[in-house]
């Protein structure tokens, strides 16, 4: 069911009659300062050092605060996979929507270790909305973008703003940091086709294996792709028309929490390639929007170095992930958890009586 008032939300904010306010510099300072006086090398924690003051700068607290998150999980059924595209029917997104919400999923020991909250939303299921899951369905599966358009501008808007909301929901429930989590058969195709068009590359470089395809499948899949490029192109410059053209309700909605991020000052760790194309969607949409978001980890998929380029992220971990579900930005709040609990609890420079490291001007 459409939500007006998402809509509403959505549209306020793409427009920027709510204004995005940028993270805060000073608090980002304070701190890079912290860092600064531990009795270690002069970022000796590396990347660690700047995503942490970084998040410091977003929440506007030193140290940050990542014991207060939660991974929202979207999901959604794609009628694309009418197409032969996916090995797996629409019937498995419920089914896996619920056990992730049940804790039984790769997510639920990665959360118990991180404290964070799973959180999964039904978006667009085709059927029931399963137990544990909360119903926020714009529509019962997107159509099938071959034939016709999946959403319409005002389904999508629809679940921009659903997730836009749900951000803000979640602080003022006092969640401080959230991760990005998706369910959906068939959204690696939709993933895949939305590069295709933002990144204007070919559907080889876009369409992977996903869950596992023959060769037969990923020629489909890259078929299908090709097909429904010629078929919109005319809307390829436009990134909501194009979203509303071959995306799902799952990769609209994370957009929103993206963008929902951004307005609300809270964090946004990122996950794998579905994750990353919803974050594209929305830089193109509100490039300001950017700053608040965190990297977790290299996509296998073929675009995934195109991707994180466009975005100006580096992932922090390589590891051949390709789990989706929001495992990999969990492992990523873990590691970032215990960098801040170096950060929290270890002696500075003055506790060992030494003259703290001098950063250098490279300039003289």
């Amino acid at each position: 069911m459409i939500r007006t008032e998402d809509i509403q939300l959505a549209e306020t904010v793409l427009s920027g009659a709510s204004p995005i306010t940028p993270p805060d510099a000073e608090e980002y300072h304070k701190v890079k300062a912290s860092w600064d006086a531990l009795a270690k090398p002069l970022d000796g924690f590396g990347r660690l050092e700047e995503l942490t003051s970084r998040i410091g700068g977003i929440q506007e607290k030193n140290p940050p605060d990542l014991h207060h998150a939660a991974v929202l999980v979207l999901a959604s059924d794609n009628g694309i996979v009418k197409e032969g595209v996916s090995q797996s029917g629409q019937e498995i997104t419920a089914l896996c929507a619920g056990n992730i919400a049940k804790g039984h999923s790769t997510l639920g020991p990665l959360a118990k270790r991180t404290g964070a909250a799973i959180l999964v939303y039904d978006l667009g299921i085709a059927g029931d909305t399963p137990e544990g899951v909360r119903d926020e369905k714009i529509r019962a599966g997107t159509r099938d973008f071959l034939t016709e358009p999946a959403m319409t501008k005002e389904e999508a808007l629809a679940a921009i703003g659903t997730g836009i909301r749900l951000v803000g929901e979640q602080k003022a429930r006092g969640i401080t940091l959230v991760c990005t989590g998706e369910m959906g058969i068939g959204n690696t195709t939709t993933s895949a086709a939305l590069l295709a068009a933002l990144l204007s590359l070919p559907a080889e470089r876009t369409a992977g294996r996903g869950a596992g395809l023959s060769d037969e499948g990923l020629q489909r899949k890259q078929e299908v792709i090709r097909l429904a490029l010629k078929k919109y192109q005319k809307d390829l410059s436009d990134p909501l028309r194009i979203l509303s053209d071959v995306g799902g309700f799952d990769l609209a909605g994370l957009a929103g929490v993206c963008l929902g991020g951004a307005l609300y000052h809270v964090p946004v760790i990122l996950d794998g390639i579905i994750s990353q194309t919803a974050a594209l969607v929305a830089k193109r949409l509100l490039p300001e929007a950017a700053a608040f978001w965190l990297p977790s980890h290299k996509s296998e998929e073929p675009a995934g170095e195109a991707l994180t380029e466009a975005l100006g992220l580096s992932p922090v971990l390589d590891a051949g992930l390709s789990v989706g579900e929001g495992t990999g930005a969990l492992l990523m709040l873990e590691l970032l958890q215990g960098a801040v609990s170096v950060l929290t609890a270890s002696s500075a420079f003055a506790g060992y009586g030494m003259t703290p490291y001098r950063r250098q001007d490279h300039g003289e």
